[in-house]
């Protein structure tokens, strides 16, 4: 886990031969990507700086200047930090990459919703003296372990928000299916849409939204089989829905008529993730092994877990 450093609420743009004589706003909607409404949130609260100075927007810089922007303002959740396991693989000043076990879902749905990974991230930080807001890039249901994506500012959270909409945020899951798949890969295509008579369910519908999932058999025999699947899109529910509608729901996964007999949550664990930093522009790559009830699992079906 990389250490976090010291805490500042200014990220620094030095000025190069690119960008001399631009103004301050083309470097903020440009290189920084700031949007209009951060924009404006910065000026209000003067938290743009040129070599130390408060700049006019339409100001140009000179090469070798320094641009500075408050986007790392203290904040304060309104959650109450709760003791939570999960593990952290990577951690700066703006991101987090977590490790989320299976049971535990990633922030408040309901009100009595004391335990959650928002929750305990928050505790986390509390014993540093960090404070924040936990924004979640992408989502996994409760029953659904592995890693997630976590912006700690808002402007991160934009600018990761945007890679994950451009397909640049690489995400694959392994998932334990209880029938083997005729095509040992490819492409699922379907859209996806609320079931009308079903309110947390979703369904395979052409009035739904545009989802693909890539996936590939890993190992398989008579009794089910383990599949890799990576998102090109992220609807809820997306790989669940994908398999149930080819007849080979996840097994543990009652909602999609999975089997429940071997395991009590949907078998899914999300195990790769890979990006490049918005900000450091570093490629970053983690993976999670798979749970210790999936392995077990996997032994009950007399399929053997191999290296990938």
């Amino acid at each position: 886990m990389n250490k976090q450093s010291h805490y500042s609420k200014w990220l620094t743009f030095h000025v190069s031969e690119k960008w001399n004589q631009a103004t301050v706003e083309s470097i903020l909607k440009g290189p920084l990507m700031i949007s209009n409404r951060m924009l404006n949130r910065l000026t209000r609260m003067k938290g743009i700086r040129l070599n130390g100075r408060t700049p006019w927007l339409k100001q140009t810089v000179r090469t070798g200047d320094r641009l500075q922007v408050a986007v790392r303002p203290r904040e304060k959740a309104d959650l109450e930090p709760k003791p939570v396991h999960f593990q952290t693989l990577y951690e700066d000043q703006d991101m987090m990459i977590v490790d989320k076990p299976a049971g535990v879902a990633v922030h408040p749905v309901r009100g009595n919703d004391r335990s959650t990974l928002v929750h305990g991230i928050l505790y986390q930080w509390e014993q540093r003296g960090f404070t924040g807001v936990v924004r979640p890039v992408h989502r996994l249901d409760r029953g659904t372990s592995g890693l997630i994506l976590i912006a700690k500012n808002a402007y991160m959270h934009q600018l990761l928000d945007r890679q994950l909409r451009q397909r640049q945020v690489k995400r694959r899951y392994l998932a334990v299916l209880g029938t083997p798949l005729r095509e040992t890969k490819g492409t699922i295509t379907q859209p996806i849409g609320r079931d009308p008579r079903h309110p947390l369910r979703r369904r395979v519908t052409s009035r739904g939204e545009p989802a693909i999932t890539h996936y590939r058999v890993v190992r398989q025999n008579k009794h089910g089989s383990l599949v890799q699947a990576e998102l090109e899109t992220g609807r809820t529910h997306q790989i669940r829905v994908h398999f149930s509608h080819l007849g080979a729901p996840l097994l543990g996964d009652s909602l999609y008529g999975g089997d429940v007999s071997f395991i009590q949550r949907q078998a899914l664990h999300s195990s790769e993730l890979s990006l490049t930093h918005p900000l450091t522009e570093k490629n970053l790559s983690f993976s999670s092994p798979l749970p210790s009830d999936l392995k077990h699992l996997l032994g009950q079906l007399q399929i053997k877990l191999l290296p990938l």
